[in-house]
């Protein structure tokens, strides 16, 4: 079946880059777009992505929004259930509902709530930029990003196929769970190290009483904790909807801190390697394909000598080739990873540019 009309409830950074996609790979496709952000709606039509926009949810949007093949919910989770109530009268029962929440467990209880569950399927792309709204969106966000699709038991095969086959029109790699399933892992290799990285920063916090931890808190302190810099409003909004799956993995991991802590205690120390051992043989098994739920850093060191205007010239290389640099700075703490100065960028195409070019000058790249 040929699809051709998409509905986004809600239109920042991800919305943005599927709709981005969708008119790549779908040039006629109708796309219409709900959104309280009128800069947003009208930079997108202007670019030519979506072909209607509305700023209010009233029974005009609703009306178009239901008759769409696909419906994308694209707000906050407490926001998409209470836009779930306003649709359901006008929703065709043809329409394959989606969403692209972090947590599924809030919009399936929704979704049987309203009787909507042959029509539902759980989206979850694991992309995304520190960069947000509609304006840095980019159908390459989703490129050999893992995106999670967590359909309701009673959705048809062909609709499910539907959404998959959207996916891998973006470049993104489709992994088919349960609902249940993918809050618990993401509970675990998202939301509990999140907790684990904010506890962290903030023991440490407590416990630096000279601010002598502070000034040295480089190196792997501060790569261990990147992740505790995200949004706290988005942190409550995860914690409280996946509660129940982080409080038992925090359970887990604080009795497995307590193993830990009894073998090096009782100087059992032969455990205390097979401890490291385990965790890097693991951690080297990781795959680079693909994303996570934590986003990547691109991010590099180099060697620069200790003159006046060796960073500028550095600078002054990259912005020749119109290169954005994120971040820059000093790397006093280097008993990780060598290198004197640490150079972040917001992509994966600008750091490697950025690495050759620098290695065409000779300068040592970490």
């Amino acid at each position: 079946m040929q699809y051709n009309s998409y509905a986004f409830i809600g239109f920042g950074l991800i919305a943005g880059s599927i709709a981005r996609s969708i008119r790549e790979n779908h040039p006629t496709a109708n796309i219409i777009a709900f959104n309280r952000s009128l800069p947003s709606l009208e930079l997108a039509k202007k670019e030519g992505v979506l072909n209607e926009y509305f700023q209010t949810l009233d029974e005009e949007a609703l009306t178009k929004f239901g008759q769409c093949e696909f419906i994308f919910l694209c707000a906050p989770v407490e926001a998409n259930n209470k836009n779930l109530e306003l649709l359901r009268p006008y929703v065709s029962k043809e329409s394959i509902l989606t969403d692209v929440g972090s947590v599924k467990n809030s919009i399936h209880a929704k979704i049987r709530e309203l009787g909507l569950q042959d029509q539902f399927i759980g989206g979850h792309p694991m992309a995304g930029s520190e960069k947000t709204g509609f304006a840095n969106s980019n159908s390459k966000i989703l490129e050999n990003a893992y995106y999670i699709l967590a359909p309701e038991p009673g959705v048809k095969k062909e609709r499910i196929n539907a959404l998959r086959s959207l996916t891998l029109e973006a470049r993104a790699i489709p992994l088919i769970i349960k609902p249940e399933l993918h809050d618990y892992i993401t509970g675990a290799i998202s939301h509990l190290p999140h907790v684990i990285a904010a506890s962290l920063v903030n023991f440490v916090h407590q416990k630096d009483e000279d601010g002598f931890m502070k000034l040295i808190a480089a190196g792997g302190f501060k790569d261990i904790t990147r992740i505790a810099s995200s949004s706290p409003d988005m942190w409550r909004s995860i914690c409280s909807s996946n509660k129940d799956n982080i409080m038992n993995l925090l359970d887990g991991y604080i009795d497995y801190l307590g193993q830990i802590k009894t073998v090096i205690s009782t100087e059992a120390f032969d455990q205390v390697y097979t401890f490291f051992e385990d965790a890097k043989n693991y951690r080297d098994s990781f795959t680079n394909v693909g994303s996570g739920p934590i986003k990547k850093t691109y991010v590099f060191s180099i060697d620069v000598e200790d003159k006046a205007g060796a960073i500028a010239e550095i600078a002054s290389l990259l912005a020749h080739e119109n290169l954005s640099i994120k971040n820059i700075g000093i790397n006093h703490n280097r008993e990780i990873q060598p290198g004197a100065l640490a150079i972040e960028f917001y992509e994966e195409s600008s750091m490697l540019l950025a690495k050759h070019i620098l290695k065409e000058s000779h300068y040592d790249i970490y």
